[in-house]
């Protein structure tokens, strides 16, 4: 039995007056994902327990099992892991987010203008943290480089500043004055204010911490659930996870974070993997979520729509050549386009079996509201992958 999670990273949202009071779900042509959602069950899943923000990492954690509020370190130093850093356990990791910021001469002054450092790519942004380790690089303090704007600081023996530290995600405070937002640590926003003299002129032109924690662990996924399992993903994060569970990483040539990933490449690399021997293969795509935070609606729509016309087409052509198999699509939070930041509300899943074909038990659009409408809500996140797992 062939088990594959197909997750579009903050798909959710909220109805838009430019979309006619529709979310992008409700129009963007996807002919099979909704075709399965009509013989599949649909409900939405509570993916960010209380107490936690909506982030990718422990939503994520959630819907592949992990419990966050047990095994939640921290978002940087699961993206950690994935890139080499080699923590200890009274370290300190944070995200390293190559960022523009307006260009007042004041620090306080500032405005969060991209937090993706105006789509720098990898090749430059490696530049980048070469030159940031050489001129603010320490015995405490290093920097290692991820993918694009994605980065890692590692605060050695630094677990001990962990009390009390507050550190805001740069996504959330797109357009926004800096000076409410700066990290309540005087050496991490030392190192901030220093970065801007170092990476003047550069379209990405300062550094922003956040996403601290500590050194994580992860119980085997095959221990957990029985089944042998890969992450296909462009994100580090992903990979981080993929690799503490003791999962497949595989890389895939031209896989992006945006709209212009590699598609067929992704979906093809997951067929691999069950022709490897995997029974379960977590199969993730950003562009969705990237779009929210930038407020583009086009690309957001279009990111849904290339799932289902290029990955979701080579995918099945595998999976109906078995006798059964499941299938699941989801978000891993909502990343509505009018907030351009993530929320806590519960996100619509779609389960489908190909011995449920025919049922009619499902839905004929889905989307947030429709999956509202039949009343299939699950409250625990960490639940839902033993719903799906059929053994």
């Amino acid at each position: 039995m062939k088990h594959i999670i197909i997750l579009y990273d903050g798909m959710a949202d909220e109805p838009l007056p430019a979309l006619g009071g529709k979310t992008p779900m409700e129009v963007a042509r996807k002919p099979r994902f909704d075709v399965m959602g009509r013989d599949g069950e649909v409900g939405l899943v509570h993916t960010t327990p209380p107490g936690q923000s909506a982030g990718s990492d422990n939503t994520n954690l959630n819907i592949l099992g992990y419990d966050s509020t047990k095994y939640y370190t921290g978002r940087s130093p699961i993206e950690a892991v994935s890139i080499g850093v080699p923590m200890e356990a009274d370290d300190l990791c944070l995200r390293c987010n190559l960022v523009t910021l307006s260009d007042e001469d004041d620090y306080a002054a500032k405005t969060m203008v991209d937090y993706a450092g105006s789509e720098i790519t990898t090749e430059q942004a490696r530049e980048v943290i070469a030159k940031l380790q050489a001129q603010l690089g320490s015995d405490e303090f290093q920097f290692f480089a991820g993918v694009q704007y994605r980065h890692c600081l590692l605060w050695k023996g630094g677990r001990t500043k962990l009390a009390g530290m507050r550190n805001t995600p740069p996504h959330d405070i797109i357009g926004q004055p800096i000076v409410t937002h700066m990290p309540s640590h005087p050496e991490l926003l030392d190192l901030m204010q220093r970065s801007t003299a170092i990476l003047n002129g550069n379209k990405a032109n300062a550094i922003w911490l956040w996403g601290e924690g500590t050194c994580p662990a992860l119980p085997s996924f095959e221990h957990m659930t029985g089944l042998r399992g890969s992450i296909i993903s462009a994100v580090d994060l992903l990979k981080g996870i993929g690799m503490l569970a003791d999962m497949r990483t595989p890389t895939v040539p031209g896989a992006t974070d945006w709209i212009d990933t590699n598609y067929a490449g992704e979906a093809q690399a997951a067929v691999d993997e069950f022709k490897a021997g995997q029974d379960f293969v977590f199969l993730h795509f950003e562009a969705t979520d990237e779009a929210g935070h930038r407020g583009d609606v086009a690309s957001k729509i279009r990111g849904i729509e290339l799932i289902d016309e290029i990955v979701l087409p080579i995918v099945l052509d595998y999976l109906e050549q078995q006798d059964d198999y499941a299938l699941m699509i989801l978000p891993d939070h909502p990343t509505p386009l009018a907030r351009k930041t993530h929320t806590k509300d519960p996100v619509p899943y779609m389960m489908f079996r190909k011995s449920w074909r025919g049922s009619n038990r499902g839905v004929d659009c889905v989307s947030e509201k429709t999956a509202a409408a039949t009343g299939n809500v699950l409250a625990h996140a960490p639940d839902l992958i033993r719903k799906f797992i059929v053994k």
